[in-house]
């Protein structure tokens, strides 16, 4: 151990007396390290945030169906464009469907425009619902109350209002039980919902929710509702979804050769198509990774040769002295690994400033990995390893009677 803690600083010595060679022999290393942690970095804070989002939005313990799949291709939107649209008709259906199925919530959305005195706000997300919406945890109240069940039923002008719009309606005032107007017609505000955040530079908090029935007379009876349903529990999920196109099908009249002429998913197979979107991040990240380390590889084992030249007659009078091959390899490799090592150190403290300055200039957000450190220094340490082998054999393999005579 004595004799490692040796080799160490021996080696730190030797990139300091040297930093400009030393800085631009693991420049390789430091550029790869930083690529991952600063790529890991964006990518984690991304995640958490989408994750964040599409749970909020569907909800972690129910799913969604819609007249069109969430995700579709060119050839699926010919098959899918004359869907028929979700009514709450079917709603009702599906809810009885099956015992699996606790709670449908037929939900329908549009862009509209919300007044207050002089204030206007346009483009605000105004969600109808049906009742059952109590039963979803996507939504909650902050300040005031919900819509009860009964002022939902009668269609009565209520409305939950999100924070953004709130504040941007009312400011430091109370909002509560003041008359708002949506398209032209007066709303009562009896609650204002927990801040949620944004993503991507768009707020989360834009939208103002009212009974369906009204929402269905302000933006007209044609429109294409979508369901959320809750499953009696979290572990009937699968046969919860199962009952629920089952349901729509024999509604529809479908048959057994017929596609799905609606769309169903989870929060899950939205997280699911996203992580399959940024895999090709992390392939195009691999490719230049391995590049860098390569060419930073092979700028250490020529760095190593240059210094196993230099110390020829050190080297030879080592093994004089009684120095074992593995002695010399072990001082050989140390120094390679350490200098590798510290370009990797170097290389995340950068990632981790990039990253940083990346989040703070674009709406991109980021969150350090404690195994993209340990990645970032496992790599830097295989590489001084694998690239150093070579010339630590040839310094082990010297002849000390020839090492001594070199000038």
């Amino acid at each position: 151990m004595h004799q490692l803690f040796e080799s160490i600083a021996i080696a730190l010595q030797a990139i300091w007396a040297n930093k400009l060679r030393s800085f631009m022999t693991v420049l390789g290393n430091i550029v790869a390290v930083a690529s991952i942690v600063t790529v890991v970095s964006l990518i984690q804070g991304m995640n958490a945030l989408v994750s964040r989002a599409i749970v909020t939005d569907v909800g972690a313990d129910s799913f969604t169906i819609q007249r069109l799949p969430p995700v579709r291709t060119a050839e699926d939107e010919e098959q899918t464009r004359n869907n028929p649209r979700l009514t709450l008709e079917e709603a009702a259906l599906v809810e009885r469907f099956s015992s699996s199925i606790s709670s449908v919530m037929a939900q329908a959305q549009q862009r509209g425009t919300i007044a207050y005195l002089d204030r206007v706000l346009e483009n605000v997300q105004i969600q109808g619902v049906t009742p059952s919406y109590l039963n979803f945890s996507t939504f909650d109240a902050e300040r005031g109350r919900m819509m009860s069940a009964v002022e939902v039923e009668r269609n009565r002008p209520v409305v939950l209002l999100g924070w953004d719009v709130a504040d941007s309606l009312f400011g430091e005032s109370n909002p509560l039980d003041h008359l708002i107007k949506i398209q032209g017609v007066h709303f009562r505000v009896v609650g204002v919902s927990e801040r949620k955040g944004g993503a991507f530079g768009a707020s989360m908090d834009g939208f103002a929710v009212i009974p369906v029935g009204s929402h269905l007379k302000l933006f007209g009876a044609r429109q294409s509702l979508s369901l959320m349903i809750k499953p009696a529990s979290p572990a009937l999920l699968p046969v919860a979804m199962d009952d629920a196109t089952v349901a729509l099908r024999v509604a529809r009249r479908l048959k057994p050769r017929d596609p799905d002429n609606f769309g169903i998913f989870t929060s899950d197979t939205l997280l699911g198509v996203y992580r399959q979107a940024t895999a090709g991040i992390f392939t195009v990240l691999v490719g230049v990774v391995a590049l860098s380390l390569l060419v930073g590889g092979i700028v250490i084992m020529n760095i190593m040769l240059m210094v196993v030249t230099d110390r020829t007659r050190e080297i030879g009078l080592r093994k004089a002295l009684g120095a074992r091959r593995r002695d010399i390899m072990s001082q050989v490799l140390t120094e390679s690994v350490t200098l590798s090592t510290t370009g990797g150190i170097i290389g995340i403290l950068l990632g981790f400033i990039a990253a940083q300055i990346i989040a703070a200039l674009t709406p991109l957000p980021a969150r350090l990995e404690p195994w993209s450190v340990f990645l970032g220094v496992g790599i830097a340490a295989t590489v001084g390893l694998f690239f150093g082998a070579y010339p630590a054999a040839r310094a082990a393999r010297l002849d000390p009677v020839e090492a001594l005579r070199r000038e």
